[in-house]
């Protein structure tokens, strides 16, 4: 049975202070159609610009995940997306008045609490996950950062952290299935150490933090009057810590609540894949630049196997459009310098011809003879004549004519073509034919692997012409 994507019955607001700004901002969930995703807009920037909740958009992981787009930013967006993903909700749009999402309380219970209230809808699309297709590994020796999505037909995380902290110790945290969100994962706050805390007051970066919305490990030896400071800052009339190692101003939700809280961001920075995922996320150590890095390396693989299964097969069996009398019909070229065997589509726009490469060609006499290498420049040539019969297709009698090239650029070679393999050429159009100049881009195939690219530029002109 099919998963139906979801988004919100009605907008809802929350409103807040931004960690890291201090500015107040109300922050509304939108609903939105299928197949939106999620996506930011800053209602506070004229023309409203939208940012993609896309993790080739972050722009900085150093306090929290930031995104940009379209010159605008937000920040700290990851507590609001790891709610939606526990929600399993798919598409929403989210307005803001300013550029950081409300730190609330540190965690994503209120986000998640608003949101259910509103209720969810149900759509008509089928979700489409990806399913995680073996291991992916990730890993940073310098911070002992291990990172491993296995496959599964579920949504499970695994978290450890490990600080060398007395009071923090070694944790662990895990979810079995993303449904577990709500109850075990969405009211874990954010957590810093106390050297970390006074870094950030003294160069006042944490403009919106109170000792409301965050763990505080104590993680030194503090007196009295370090306390009593930090009282004063924060407006409380005393300070002290507690039994756990941590600051008196919260109980813990958890006893392991620092490893739950790293396992939500971990959550929130994998939406930034753009899709759902099936599959069993185990970390060590994570953090946002790991996060994020990792997301990049799952979306770079969703993109390549995207690419794939676009490519079309064709049966090289099957009768031609055009086979290798009719080409030299239309094209002056001879052996050794007929690069194409056979024409298998052609339109206005597109053809596809093919070449097969064996180890008869006269070239390989000469050309790395004891591992036979078919030469780019000849890869260019038969992309360069499948062109050309897409050029010499527009007039009615195009053995009357020639098919002069005048630029190649951006040609690339990116794996060898040897005896035995097929090449596929594929040239579209880019733009239309005028005065009998065509400009198109040329790509060559074996199997589901792309050879060759290049972009082309090519001149008919009447063989009397070219006499003159």
């Amino acid at each position: 049975m099919n998963v139906k994507q979801r988004t919100i019955k009605a907008p809802v607001s929350v409103s807040g202070t931004g960690l890291h700004t201090g500015q107040s901002v109300t922050m509304t969930f939108n609903p939105a159609p299928e197949n939106h995703g999620y996506k930011f807009r800053r209602v506070d920037i004229p023309g409203a610009p939208i940012i993609d909740a896309d993790v080739d958009n972050v722009s900085d992981t150093s306090r929290g995940t930031s995104i940009s787009q379209n010159g605008a930013t937000v920040n700290t967006v990851e507590h609001v997306l790891a709610a939606l993903v526990g929600l399993e909700i798919d598409n929403v749009l989210i307005d803001l008045d300013g550029p950081e999402t409300p730190i609330m309380d540190g965690s994503s219970i209120q986000f998640v609490d608003v949101i259910t209230e509103t209720g969810l809808l149900e759509q008509d699309a089928d979700r489409e996950y990806y399913h995680i297709p073996y291991n992916i590994h990730y890993s940073e020796t310098d911070r002992k950062v291990e990172m491993v999505a296995m496959p599964l037909d579920d949504y499970r995380f695994t978290c450890m952290v490990d600080y060398n902290s007395q009071v923090l110790g070694s944790q662990h945290a895990s979810i079995s299935t993303i449904s577990e969100f709500k109850k075990e994962i969405a009211s874990c706050r954010t957590f810093c150490f106390l050297h970390e805390l006074e870094m950030l007051l003294k160069h006042d970066l944490i403009k919106g933090g109170d000792l409301n919305n965050a763990i505080v490990v104590v993680d030194k030896d503090v007196d009295e009057e370090e306390l009593n400071h930090l009282a004063k800052l924060f407006n409380r009339k005393d300070i002290s810590v507690a039994p756990q190692g941590i600051l008196n101003n919260i109980e813990l939700r958890h006893q392991n609540e620092p490893a739950r809280h790293k396992l939500l961001d971990m959550i929130g920075d994998l939406a930034l894949v753009g899709v759902p995922l099936k599959g069993h996320i185990m970390a060590a150590r994570p953090g946002h630049a790991a996060n994020v890095a990792f997301a990049k390396k799952i979306k770079a693989l969703i993109k390549k196997e995207k690419s794939r299964k676009q490519v079309k097969t064709y049966d090289l069996n099957a009768k031609p459009l055009f086979d290798t009398v009719d080409i030299m019909g239309m094209l002056p070229h001879r052996q050794p310098f007929l690069m194409i065997d056979k024409i298998l589509e052609l339109t206005k726009n597109h053809v596809v011809g093919c070449k097969n490469v064996t180890i008869n060609e006269e070239f390989f006499k000469g050309h790395f003879p004891g591992a036979p290498i078919f030469p780019g420049v000849l890869q260019i040539e038969g992309m360069v004549q499948t062109g050309g019969i897409l050029v010499l297709n527009t007039v009615p009698d195009p053995q009357n004519y020639l098919t002069l090239f005048l630029k190649i650029e951006n040609a690339r070679f990116k794996s060898k073509v040897v005896p035995g393999d097929t090449i596929i050429y594929i040239c579209d159009l880019t733009a239309p034919i005028r005065r009998g100049i065509a400009t198109m881009k040329g790509v060559g195939m074996v199997g589901d692997r792309v050879v060759v690219e290049a972009e082309l530029m090519a001149q008919i002109v009447k063989v009397k012409e070219t006499e003159a």
